[in-house]
């Protein structure tokens, strides 16, 4: 017995089965043992960083801040708007999107080649052009690098400031290129390899980024009106609102964002904190399922 009382137990069986099947979908507990209890070789050790933030609450809030950082290019963020869903299914591709995340850093390499090459199908058949008369490529490399170096940014630094246990900067630099090893295989030649190239990288970007109408609607969508249960509404307010504040200011600037200076930041982060912290209790196994959902190495 571990001295929880039965509410509190219940509780927390409660928001977890909430959170995850928001997160993986009705299918998300056999697709949770298939990545996990699948005996084979992995792409990542078990003491590799990539599974360390993958595996973090902070991680809700990196995953809302890379969407905003992402839709600042304008062919990236027109190919999303034409051909992702994310109005008419926003729950689904944040589905496919986590199983992708949990099976490239904990599945097996089989599975994480597999689940690699479906992406890669989609992308190949994504092109269009822009209202501005552009034309894009989901499978163009640099475009990937662009979204590659938005995610890792945006994990890493939610992450940083959220993170159980934030890494040092060795750490870090280990991430990036643990994540390196994923862009290789969606098709980026040259990803990042450490901190400072990938701050170089994304300066490289700058001068193609700005705020389309596409962009200011997806963060309007993604920030103000989530499809979610009322109860729901406040604690996704406080991770928007921490995503939004963790943004360079260049970027909440061009999507009219509002910023967090001095004591207001010190506020939102507080709430941050203590946001992701009550995501970790609830997600957490109780210690007597803790050796069932440890991912073999």
């Amino acid at each position: 017995m571990n001295g929880t009382p039965p509410a509190l137990t219940e509780l927390r069986a409660r928001v977890a089965a909430g959170i995850f099947r928001r997160v993986a979908g009705p299918s998300g507990p056999a697709t949770r043992d298939r990545i996990h209890l699948t005996p084979g070789p992995r792409w990542f050790a078990p003491d590799r960083p990539i599974r360390r933030v993958h595996g973090d609450a902070s991680m809700f809030v990196g995953g809302l801040r890379a969407l905003l950082l992402q839709s600042l290019h304008p062919l990236a963020m027109a190919a999303v708007a034409a051909h992702s869903g994310y109005r008419g299914d926003p729950w689904g591709r944040l589905q496919r999107t986590s199983t992708f995340l949990a099976v490239t850093t904990f599945g097996t390499s089989d599975d994480a080649q597999a689940a690699v090459d479906l992406v890669r199908s989609v992308h190949g058949r994504v092109a269009g052009t822009t209202a501005e008369g552009l034309a894009y490529r989901a499978s163009d490399p640099w475009l990937l690098g662009w979204v590659h170096a938005a995610e890792v940014d945006s994990f890493l630094r939610a992450h940083q400031r959220f993170g159980a246990a934030p890494l040092d900067r060795a750490g870090c630099d280990a991430y990036v290129r643990d994540m390196a090893r994923v862009a290789r295989a969606l098709g980026v030649p040259d990803p990042p390899l450490d901190v400072s190239a990938l701050a170089e990288r994304i300066d490289a970007y700058r001068p193609e980024l700005r705020a389309t109408e596409q962009a200011r609607e997806a963060a309007r969508f993604v920030l103000l009106h989530p499809p979610l249960p009322l109860v729901a509404r406040g604690p996704y307010a406080l991770l928007a609102a921490n995503a939004v504040a963790s943004l360079p200011p260049w970027a909440s600037s061009a999507l009219g964002l509002p910023g967090f200076p001095g004591p207001a930041g010190t506020a939102v982060r507080a709430t941050g904190h203590a946001l992701t912290r009550g995501i970790r209790w609830a997600m957490s196994p109780p210690p007597q399922d803790a050796a069932v959902r440890t991912p073999p190495g």
